[in-house]
């Protein structure tokens, strides 16, 4: 089954840091971190809450510290990520003694405590930064000549020229003719001339 033991802190320092050196050249780096909460209580009144934590750092983030890399004073605001490890001491009265602490891997200052205008200048500066970009190719210009407003598109039409009609298609038109009245026999005609 997985497990985490991850730590995400944001609070002010209890004192300045202190940088210890072993006999193998190794340092170790120990704060104290302040965090604190609000919230009201069964009367309505506000209560603010706080805990300290006990915070160790070594390796680049040690060395850094004791070169003056990194300046961390008392008050300051900081942002850090880490893991929860308890160990045990022996102390100067021979008594064993357990102690949980903060190892930190990441640790960034948020607020300068010794900037009273602004405590958190160092962190603003940091994060209104704006990204630097490559200069983009420059694109050609097209500039629009200045004269007469341009007229909007009409579209020409081009007038049919009649053709003449084909050979074949050619009407012939016949005169007119009046039409022959029939002729009716005279009265005074009597037959006579009749076969039968």
């Amino acid at each position: 089954m997985a497990s985490l033991n991850k730590v995400i802190l944001i609070g002010n320092l209890g004192k300045d840091p202190e940088v210890l050196t072993f006999e193998n050249g190794n340092k170790k780096m120990s704060v104290s971190l302040a965090t604190s909460e609000r919230y009201r209580d069964r009367d309505g009144n506000w209560v603010e809450q706080t805990e300290w934590h006990n915070l160790v750092a070594f390796g680049f983030l040690a060395q850094d510290i004791a070169d003056k890399k990194r300046n961390y004073f008392k008050g300051d605001q900081v942002y850090v990520e880490g893991r929860i490890k308890t160990r045990q001491y022996v102390d100067n009265q021979n008594v064993t003694r357990s102690i949980t602490e903060i190892n930190v891997d990441k640790m960034m200052s948020l607020g300068n405590a010794r900037n009273s205008q602004n405590p958190n200048a160092s962190y603003m500066a940091y994060s209104q930064q704006s990204p630097q970009f490559p200069p983009q190719p420059s694109q050609p210009q097209y500039q629009q000549s200045v004269g007469q407003p341009s007229q909007p598109y009409q579209p020409q039409y081009q007038q049919s020229v009649e053709q003449p009609p084909h050979p074949s298609q050619t009407q012939y038109q016949q005169p007119f003719q009046q039409p022959v009245e029939p002729q009716f026999p005279n009265s005074a005609y009597d037959g006579d001339d009749l076969p039968f």
